[in-house]
């Protein structure tokens, strides 16, 4: 069944028009047609079954037919993960990780950052298409792009890990996180945290964690802290 993002309907809805944009995606692209029925999604875990009444490639009539909640996961992934230089490899691991199971995603700049902007608009699209595409109906949430040392003065109860790539002492995620337990990670830019910021984060209290023995590009540590925190609450 095709799926469809709306995030402007709710649980009471019975009828709902697609906006311009997925109609013309419904009627012009799927060629779906009069009593066809799609399954919406609102980004907050709604599923409808709708109903085709008027397919019109700017305003497609649909009638809702049934409605389901899912529940939300339990030990939420937080990546903090600054933009590589390369927006595409940025979009890339935006793309896999929520098809993993991500939760919230966080843009920072750091002192090494060669990448100092992001397009949201942009970067909320491959969201929304990676969401449809692994047939799930959360939405990550994306924020607003943060300077890692004002990023670390905020307050979180999550548990808060940091890759870096000095030598240290460092633990491996499943020795630090229990199933169910939410989890922040920070991931540098290709040039790493700076000295001063590593020790910034610990002193807030960040565990430094390796993600193995590899040298990885930051996308690539980033999917590869998803996918620990996702085995971790299989």
């Amino acid at each position: 069944m095709h799926i469809f993002y709306t995030p402007d309907i709710h649980s009471q809805t019975s009828s709902h028009t697609l906006p311009e944009e997925e109609s013309k995606h419904c009627v012009r692209v799927m060629r779906l047609t009069t009593s066809d029925r799609i399954m919406l999604i609102d980004g907050r875990g709604g599923r409808y079954i709708a109903e085709i009444v008027d397919p019109h490639p700017k305003h497609t009539l649909l009638n809702i037919v049934s409605f389901s909640q899912d529940e939300p996961r339990q030990g939420k992934i937080h990546l903090v993960v600054a933009p590589t230089k390369n927006i595409d490899r940025y979009e890339w691991f935006l793309e896999k990780a929520t098809e993993i199971g991500l939760d919230e995603i966080t843009p920072i700049i750091c002192e090494h950052s060669e990448r100092k902007a992001v397009k949201l608009d942009r970067l909320a699209k491959v969201l929304i298409a990676a969401m449809k595409q692994s047939k799930q109906s959360f939405l990550p949430q994306l924020n607003q792009v943060t300077k890692l040392s004002d990023f670390l003065n905020t307050e979180t109860s999550d548990k808060c890990f940091i890759a870096h790539c000095e030598e240290d002492s460092k633990s491996y995620i499943n020795e630090k996180l229990s199933a169910g337990e939410n989890a922040m990670i920070l991931i540098g830019p290709e040039g790493d945290f700076s000295s001063q910021e590593i020790a910034i984060a610990l002193d807030k209290g960040y565990v430094p964690i390796s993600l193995g023995s590899s040298r990885l590009r930051t996308e690539t540590a980033a999917v590869v802290a998803c996918i620990e925190v996702a085995l971790i609450n299989r």
